[in-house]
């Protein structure tokens, strides 16, 4: 194994790896638990020319592409494949949220992490995988990170409002606002399976520290409790902004009701003077 350079995007929410693999006639269906790994022959009957030495491109479900050793043409022709399969990815945009990462094979020194790159001190074949998979997850985060900054944003709005007594959502928005809530929370915690750990950790004691090592570098667990507690705190004004909402709308409809009689009792009182 020599050095290896990593190219990580975040495109989107869910990518279908099994629609994928019918595609790439590759006979085996896909878990949201494992990427797909695409090398060889079936990356280059994708990018439609040679592959580079080592290269690979893996696609996680949780919308995460990881390029291995990908030069920027294949890059985007792989981009525009799968813009074919998954419409709402954008291409002109799609290193909105990416990270760039490399391995470096350094025999008989001791392992090393840093924002650039990890330096390994024997040739184990995991370390592409574990690198892929923990670099993947950040980014996802990432994105998901930012899709929260935007919740937080509207939250904030609707609470302005209300410290200046103009509260009105109607039940449309709160449910609008809820689901993106529900579905920022699914991203996270269904499917990018931030506590889930990959298969070959339970098989090699080896792969289990180095992943461990990695995650702990990348603060995979730290930053999904900041995101869960976060989510938590955002159901909980959520609640509150429907109870506040629901007491108005029953507000209202009491002074409607107490009006609607008050009219029918002076109505009353014209028709006994007429």
């Amino acid at each position: 194994m020599n050095d290896l350079s990593f190219k990580t995007y975040a495109v989107t929410n869910e990518i279908d790896l099994n629609k994928i693999a019918v595609e790439c006639n590759i006979k085996k269906k896909y878990t949201w638990e494992e990427p797909l790994m695409l090398q060889g022959s079936v990356l280059e009957m994708v990018i439609g020319e040679q592959a580079y030495e080592n290269e690979m491109i893996l696609v996680f479900s949780f919308g995460s592409i990881v390029f291995i050793n990908s030069d920027k043409k294949h890059t985007e022709i792989f981009m525009k494949y799968i813009k074919k399969i998954k419409t709402d990815i954008d291409i002109e945009h799609y290193e909105k949220f990416k990270d760039d990462y490399a391995l470096h094979l350094t025999e008989g020194e001791e392992l090393e992490c840093t924002d650039e790159y990890v330096q390994v001190p024997q040739n184990d074949l995991f370390y592409p995988e574990l690198i892929a998979i923990v670099i993947a997850k950040s980014v996802a985060l990432e994105r998901i990170e930012e899709q929260l900054g935007k919740i937080l944003d509207n939250i904030e709005i609707k609470i302005d409002n209300l410290e200046k007594g103009k509260l009105n959502i109607g039940n449309k928005e709160l449910a609008k606002t809820i689901s993106r809530i529900v579905r920022h929370e699914y991203n996270t915690i269904a499917y990018i399976m931030i506590l889930d750990k990959p298969d070959i950790t339970w098989i090699s004691s080896n792969a289990s520290l180095f992943y461990e090592q990695m995650s702990d570098f990348f603060e995979l667990n730290d930053r999904y409790e900041v995101i869960k507690n976060k989510t938590e705190i955002l159901k909980s004004i959520v609640d509150g902004l429907a109870d506040i909402s629901s007491s108005i709308r029953g507000l209202f409809l009491e002074w409607i009701i107490i009006i609607l009689i008050v009219i029918e009792v002076i109505l009353m009182f014209l028709d006994l003077f007429r």
